[in-house]
């Protein structure tokens, strides 16, 4: 059994189709990198995954349950945590009390005093360290990055889905940024990401998935899908090679 299994999953918005019928499967352990051109599908796609948005066919399961119907928070708490585009934390609280939430109810949900030691650790994980009492407003953007990962990794995620996290970043941020998420990794975490700096995502995932028009139009290991004429085609602007200078 996969850890996250996509089954036929569709979304309309009007007479916009979204996602056509998209299949997936992550396992455990695994970076999956999940690419395609802007409004390929890509976020519509985590939003369905996280209950954000409900499909209009198709089937979700994490371990084998259906998440199809499931509000956000129990999403979270059955193990899928994220991360957004656009930087989504709490701006009235310190970057320490924006991870306490995560913990406070997430998955593996505890004691006031045990989350804040949970905080302290998560926050010096992702580079933090020394700035838990600061507010977002205080921190750069990659700080607020981490700080949101942080606060998705406090609610104890058998499931990150990263949406971007890369994106904004100079070449700097971005090695410490793969670092990071390769350490996760090796701690147990699951990772499927959506990333446009694709020589980045080529260089951590074992398989990326590629998504057109709401479409599945590709699925392999990166160096078979940077060789894809399909691929190179609709994403990689036309020039062999260039998956791994995008």
């Amino acid at each position: 059994m996969s850890l996250l299994e996509v089954s036929g999953v569709a979304k309309h918005f009007g007479g916009l189709t979204a996602l056509a019928g998209v299949d997936i499967t992550v396992e455990a352990g695994e970076i999956v990198g999940l690419i395609g051109p802007n409004g390929s599908g890509k976020t519509t796609l985590f939003h369905c995954i996280a209950g954000a948005l409900a499909p209009d066919a198709g089937d979700i399961r994490l371990r084998g349950q259906s998440l199809v119907g499931v509000r956000p928070d129990g999403v979270c708490a059955r193990g899928v945590g994220r991360t957004f585009q656009l930087v989504r934390v709490f701006p009235q609280l310190s970057a320490l009390d924006n991870v306490r939430v995560g913990r406070l109810y997430g998955r593996a949900r505890g004691e006031a005093r045990a989350a804040a030691a949970e905080a302290e650790r998560l926050l010096t994980l992702v580079g933090l360290e020394g700035k838990a009492h600061r507010l977002p407003a205080q921190l750069t953007l990659i700080d607020k990055k981490r700080l949101e990962l942080a606060r998705a990794l406090a609610t104890s995620p058998r499931l990150l889905l990263l949406d971007e996290f890369m994106a904004g970043l100079n070449p700097a941020e971005t090695e410490s940024a793969m670092a990071l998420i390769r350490r996760l990794q090796s701690e147990g975490v699951t990772l499927l990401m959506v990333e446009h700096i694709v020589w980045a995502l080529m260089d951590l995932s074992r398989r990326i998935i590629v998504l057109s028009a709401g479409e599945k139009i590709a699925e392999g290991p990166p160096d078979v899908i940077a060789a894809d004429p399909t691929v190179i085609e609709v994403y990689l602007g036309g020039a062999g090679g260039s998956a791994r200078r995008a």
